[in-house]
């Protein structure tokens, strides 16, 4: 090779040189390793090496960091330090405002002192263990209910009151929540709502009971329900937290349990109540899903067939794997019974209390 090209090889790696690219990074060898082994020989290649600074060559690469040195280092670990001193004392500070705040003892109108249970313990206690006491209190006010009665009184004549009260779930029962890159988180309209609160509003008192935020779910609700058809609306704040599953307490509903259905795809939703709750087949967005329609057909004949307690029903369907699918064959079978009968046709008051003893 002339040593033209050589010195132009040379002058290849003052460039890089001159760009800060020495020894910075592995790419550096692997431009020299290809410019050498098509460009040049083994003999030119050594000579033009040692052209090459021998401070360059012996410099070690730090592939953690590029400016990266022991006064770096200890600098970082230095504001580490600062940075826990100074959540150690926010923490304390603010600890001790929780305790003065809280642990205060309560005073009249004049100003005076309250005595109470901590009133001859030392000062410092008094204030420690008022402040628990009033956490512990907060604590409970979160896992509870946050009124006594979730729902108000049942209206009173002249005034209609549906004598059956509907409990329903709102996702995936009514709604599937699905998350999509342009538009984020939108809730899908399970098949089949419309027709099941259209056939069951006079029937039953529908409320809508769930663990979303309000916020969140009232919005979704209104836009679900244009009608006006839902009754009322419950959220998070009317549930019991318990062991972290958000728990609905039928016993702040202010209704008669044995008029309430809870439908439900999540058991534990509702463990305080088994007997009231009526299990479906959590919906995913399938498209082909028939479940409220038929929901809609058993919970129809309930109503309209007067059930004293409706927890016997819940309970003896509960034995089946598919509930509404046993429900629509003992229906089948008893119409075609009373095809093949060749007695007098019934009222219908009574030919609805015989299709109830017979689905029983």
């Amino acid at each position: 090779m002339s040593l033209n090209k050589a010195a132009h090889l040379y002058k290849q790696l003052s460039v890089y040189k001159r760009k800060k690219l020495f020894f910075n990074n592995f790419n550096y060898y692997k431009y020299i390793s290809k410019i050498f082994w098509y460009n040049c020989s083994s003999k030119v290649t050594s000579s033009v090496l040692t052209n090459i600074d021998r401070p360059f060559q012996d410099k070690k690469i730090d592939l953690t960091s590029e400016n990266s040195g022991p006064d770096e280092k200890d600098s970082s670990i230095k504001h580490m330090k600062y940075s826990l001193l100074f959540l150690g004392i926010s923490s304390a500070i603010f600890g001790s405002y929780v305790i003065f705040y809280f642990g205060a003892p309560e005073v009249d109108e004049k100003g005076e002192v309250i005595p109470d249970d901590y009133t001859p313990m030392p000062l410092w206690k008094q204030y420690i263990l008022r402040g628990i006491k009033q956490l512990e209190k907060f604590a409970v006010l979160i896992q509870e209910p946050s009124r006594e009665k979730l729902l108000p009184d049942p209206l009173a004549y002249p005034y209609y009151q549906p004598t059956y009260t509907l409990i329903l779930e709102f996702t995936d029962v009514l709604a599937h929540p699905e998350w999509q890159y342009q538009t984020g988180w939108r809730f899908k309209k399970r098949p089949g709502v419309d027709y099941l609160l259209e056939n069951l509003v006079g029937l039953y008192e529908i409320v809508v009971f769930t663990a979303e935020p309000g916020m969140t779910i009232f919005p979704v609700i209104e836009a679900l329900d244009q009608k006006s058809l839902i009754s009322y609306k419950l959220v998070r704040d009317s549930t019991h937290f318990v062991d972290g599953h958000h728990v609905k307490n039928l016993d702040r509903l202010n209704r008669d349990l044995s008029k309430v259905i809870v439908v439900d795809w999540n058991t534990q939703s509702v463990k305080f109540h088994p007997d009231n709750h009526f299990v479906i087949d959590r919906w995913n967005g399938n498209d082909e899903d028939k479940i409220l329609i038929e929901l809609t057909d058993f919970l129809k004949t309930i109503a309209e067939t007067n059930i004293t307690d409706v927890r016997e029903v819940v309970q003896f369907y509960k034995q089946f794997d598919k509930p509404l699918d046993t429900f629509k064959q003992k229906q089948i079978e008893y119409y075609e019974s009373q095809q093949k009968s060749e007695k007098p046709r019934v009222q219908p008051k009574e030919s609805f209390l015989k299709l109830w003893n017979l689905l029983l």
